[in-house]
């Protein structure tokens, strides 16, 4: 599945489109502490968090994510959303909690 699929699946509200939409999400990962996100998010993963900041699009930046998913009903901030259009991030977002929007992504990458 690519970062554009996973956008028009419709499980997700789109917050910010990125440059990179054909790009393949190969795994998901959560974590909400970005100091062990930085350390352990894979590449090309979905990251699935509730950190809403300009600090989380760093570490998506740093790790090479393919997109992240803000759960549980949180929000980028206006700073950070601004930042996301800058850099080309793909951010999503739910109301789920991370665990179910982990789950939906990880079924239909199964």
């Amino acid at each position: 599945m690519t970062v554009g699929e996973l956008m028009d699946s419709g499980l997700f509200q789109v917050v910010n489109r990125g440059d990179d939409l054909d790009r393949p999400v190969e795994r998901v990962f959560c974590c909400d502490l970005l100091s062990v996100a930085m350390c352990n998010a894979p590449a090309g993963c979905a990251w699935v968090t509730v950190m809403g900041n300009i600090n989380t699009l760093a570490v998506v930046a740093l790790t090479d994510a393919a997109c992240v998913v803000l759960a549980g009903g949180a929000h980028l901030d206006d700073t950070a959303a601004q930042r996301a259009v800058q850099q080309g991030i793909t951010v999503l977002a739910t109301d789920q909690p991370i665990f179910e929007a982990a789950l939906a992504i990880h079924q239909r990458l199964a």
